[in-house]
């Protein structure tokens, strides 16, 4: 635990210095230049996959879009969590990131389930796909998705949330077009028409895996679920162990966006505790073991009891 103590302190102070501002704007341009690049060959494969005949091609225009809403949506959530916290939503925008996300998610989802309907007709019948053609579309897919790659990988992916899932999405996106030159190699060497819904299958599936995803963890978000990496008993437990802490309870754990935890809870002190001590005390072991920034906690005195003693107190 030592080690994330270090770092999650270093973390909330060093937010807002030089450095951090820099990666930001490297950020927004890795992400702009490639949702532009992304979008635009997603474009030429849509229309090249109709032309061609070829639902691999579709499939990995598909999937491209996928990356394409990933990417504009990490963009907007840059642009948008720039915008201050207003008074009507004290959060700011960072929750439209998560609303994006499910959206793109089930959007991810029907288009597989089309993808998969569509192919399984045609291995009864596979229809004649100009290979020529869609190879050369797959060959050029390859290369923006590699140049995408490259240029969020300029951007500092080990940082930014975002960056890394859109990198993340674009190397499977290369693995889409990938598919698509094999197929249509199959196809022009074998004469082997099945291969193309085969790839468009398997991209098919890469590409409801990832909105599966996408759709679950955001609804998680949605629904105030406790952040995944933080256990709710081990915070209650840390918190009881605090001196002179006799009850802690009410606790609630939720996030804003992914990465931004919030708590709150009621602690209970005996009459020697001190409030403001142990309301110190408290902050300091949510910051520095569970990385929890925002916590609202009431610290009440147990000789009070209950406010309203029909209620019951827990």
């Amino acid at each position: 635990m030592g080690h994330h103590h270090g770092h999650s302190h270093g973390h909330s102070h060093g937010h807002h210095h030089g450095h951090h501002h820099h990666g930001h704007s490297a950020n927004k341009k890795a992400l702009f230049l490639s949702f532009i690049l992304i979008t635009t060959f997603m474009i030429v494969e849509v229309i090249g996959g109709l032309l061609t005949n070829s639902l691999a091609l579709l499939a990995d225009a598909g999937h491209m879009l996928s990356d394409a809403a990933a990417l504009g949506l990490s963009f907007f959530a840059l642009k948008l969590g720039e915008k201050a916290a207003s008074q009507s939503k004290t959060f700011g925008y960072k929750r439209f990131e998560i609303i994006a996300a499910a959206l793109n998610g089930l959007t991810l989802i029907i288009i597989s389930i089309y993808i998969i309907y569509e192919a399984f007709h045609r291995f009864a019948d596979p229809p004649e796909v100009q290979s020529i053609g869609m190879l050369t579309i797959s060959v050029i897919g390859l290369v923006v998705n590699i140049i995408a790659a490259w240029i969020l990988m300029r951007g500092d992916k080990d940082e930014n949330l975002n960056v890394r899932s859109a990198f993340l999405h674009v190397l499977g996106d290369m693995l889409g077009s990938a598919g698509a030159i094999v197929a249509a190699l199959l196809m022009i060497f074998f004469g082997w028409g099945i291969a193309d819904p085969i790839a468009s299958l398997i991209v098919a599936v890469l590409i409801i895996i990832s909105g599966w995803r996408v759709t679950r963890d955001s609804f998680h978000i949605l629904m105030e679920g406790a952040p995944a990496q933080i256990k709710l008993e081990e915070v209650k437990a840390a918190l009881g162990k605090i001196a002179e802490v006799t009850e802690v309870h009410d606790l609630h754990i939720w996030s804003i966006t992914s990465g931004m935890p919030m708590l709150s809870c009621h602690i209970s002190i005996s009459e020697h505790g001190v409030h403001d001590q142990i309301l110190e005390k408290a902050q300091s072991i949510l910051h520095d073991d569970f990385g929890i920034e925002h916590s609202t906690i009431q610290v009440e005195r147990n000789e009070l009891g209950c406010p309203n003693p029909h209620q019951g107190c827990n």
